[in-house]
C-alpha cells in the first residue's frame, strides 16, 4: 500500500486545532448519531458543509432514515482527549449511535499503542453502557513509521472491535490513501483529504453504520 504522506507535515497538521463542528440535536434523543473524531471529521481545510459528516446528514435525508448527527470532532484530538470529553457528550445528547474516529494523532505524537487501545476500549464501553451502538473507525499509518508499528497500529482497532463487539470500519481512507494517484486526493499538507475524497470516506463509514440504523428503525 503506497501512501504519499510527508511525516513533518503530518505532525504539524495533526497537531492543529479548530473549534468543533457541533450541530445541536433537534429531534428525540433516540435518533442521535454522535461523531467523535479529529481533523478528518472536523472539515479541516474544507468548505463548511463539504466534509463526510455533513454529507452523512444529507444521505440520511435521502434514504429517509430518521436520525440526527451531532459532530463533536476537533482537529488535533487524541484518544485521551476524546475519552475525557465523551461522558459529557453522552449525557448531553443521549446518542443511540456513536462513531469514534480517533487514534491517528496518538501515533503522530508517539503515544503508546497500549494507551490508545485502552482509551478506545473505554470509549466504546462507556458508549455501550449508555445504550449506544458503536462504530469504531480504523486508521493506518504510512510506511515510514515502520512496518511493525504500522501493523500493530492497524491491528489495535480490530482488537478493540472484537473485544467490545462493536462495528468496525477497517480503514477510514480506503479508496483514497491507497489509490495510485493518492497524492491528488490530499490537501498540500499531505494528510488531510480534499473535498472530493469525503464521499468515499462516508461510503466507508456508511457500510458499517447503515445496518445498525436500519435495524434500529425497524424496531421503532
Amino acid at each position: 500500500m503506497q501512501f504519499h504522506f510527508k511525516r513533518r507535515m503530518l505532525v504539524l497538521a495533526g497537531l492543529g486545532s479548530c473549534y468543533p463542528l457541533v450541530q445541536a440535536a433537534q429531534t428525540t434523543p433516540s435518533s442521535v448519531i454522535l461523531v467523535l473524531g479529529d481533523s478528518l471529521s472536523a472539515e479541516y481545510g474544507l468548505q463548511r458543509g463539504s466534509g463526510w459528516v455533513s454529507l452523512m446528514t444529507q444521505r440520511l435525508q435521502r434514504e429517509q432514515i430518521h436520525a440526527h448527527v451531532v459532530n463533536a470532532s476537533i482537529s488535533g484530538e487524541t484518544t485521551s482527549g476524546g475519552r475525557a470529553r465523551l461522558p459529557a457528550l453522552l449525557q448531553q445528547h443521549r446518542p443511540r449511535f456513536v462513531v469514534i474516529e480517533l487514534g491517528a494523532n496518538d501515533a503522530l505524537r508517539g503515544l503508546s499503542l497500549r494507551g490508545t487501545r485502552d482509551n478506545l476500549s473505554a470509549m466504546v464501553a462507556s458508549s455501550q453502557a449508555q445504550g449506544a451502538q458503536v462504530v469504531l473507525v480504523g486508521m493506518q499509518m504510512p510506511p515510514n513509521f515502520g512496518k511493525r508499528y504500522a501493523d500493530d497500529f492497524a491491528r489495535l482497532f480490530e482488537e478493540v472491535a472484537q473485544a467490545r463487539r462493536c462495528a468496525l470500519v477497517p480503514f477510514f481512507l480506503k479508496g483514497v490513501a491507497d489509490r495510485p494517484d493518492a497524492r491528488n486526493w490530499f490537501q498540500p499538507d499531505g494528510i488531510h483529504p480534499t473535498e472530493k475524497a469525503h464521499p468515499i470516506m462516508l461510503d466507508n463509514v456508511w457500510e458499517a453504520l447503515k445496518p445498525l440504523l436500519l435495524r434500529r428503525q425497524a424496531r421503532t
